[in-house]
């Protein structure tokens, strides 16, 4: 089980990258236009740079729903390798069986 201060940092981070979303997206479209001026440019950059850092949605991390461990998350499930493996023998994930042959 990862901390709970780690959890809530992640959650605060999905958060602002929600919020700064519309603004950082026209502040790259206009830095990717290449019909518009340097000034344009340079202008745009600063801007981008000037947003908090946990707003890039690079810095989001995957984590499990119900452990918040950080590595070896199904994303289909939102789960950790080792919840869906108990889930699915417990029979809790519809339409997942375990595998023989």
């Amino acid at each position: 089980m990862a901390k709970l201060a780690t959890i809530n940092r992640e959650q605060k981070r999905r958060d602002l990258v929600a919020k700064y979303a519309k603004k950082r997206a026209a502040l790259e479209a206009i830095i990717a236009d290449s019909k518009a001026g340097e000034e344009a440019h340079a202008d745009a950059r600063a801007k981008l740079q000037a947003l908090p850092r946990n707003s890039n949605p690079t810095r989001l991390r995957n984590r499990c729903e119900l452990t918040g461990r950080p590595r070896g998350v199904f994303s289909k499930f939102g789960l950790a390798r080792h919840k869906v493996r108990e889930l699915a023998f417990r029979g809790e994930i519809p339409g997942l069986t375990k595998a023989s042959w």
